[in-house]
């Protein structure tokens, strides 16, 4: 799909770009070379392939679910100028 130097124009005002006058075959000789690419993406056979999640076959290294903290939640709400059933009250911002 070859796109025009008007349809370059058209999306680039569209997204609110500002392209040189001198840059817009440019444009239009990258973004038609992409979107062939895409065209040739969608024309390929996928029906044997399953999907993942990574293109790596790697699994994720976790760390151990441990506590490495004290609780201190009474300590904090000790110091906390206004608290209410557990939680911390702030001056209302939004009507």
């Amino acid at each position: 799909m070859m796109l025009t130097a008007e349809e370059v124009k058209k999306i680039a005002y569209l997204a609110r770009l500002g392209i040189d006058e001198k840059d817009v075959e440019t444009y239009a000789n990258d973004l038609s070379s992409i979107l062939d690419l895409m065209t040739q993406m969608s024309e390929t056979c996928t029906d044997d392939i399953l999907p993942m999640a990574h293109p790596m076959d790697q699994i994720q290294r976790l760390r151990s679910d441990t506590v490495l903290e004290s609780d201190q939640r009474e300590h904090f709400q000790s110091i906390a100028p206004q608290i209410d059933s557990g939680f911390y009250l702030v001056p209302k911002v939004l009507d």
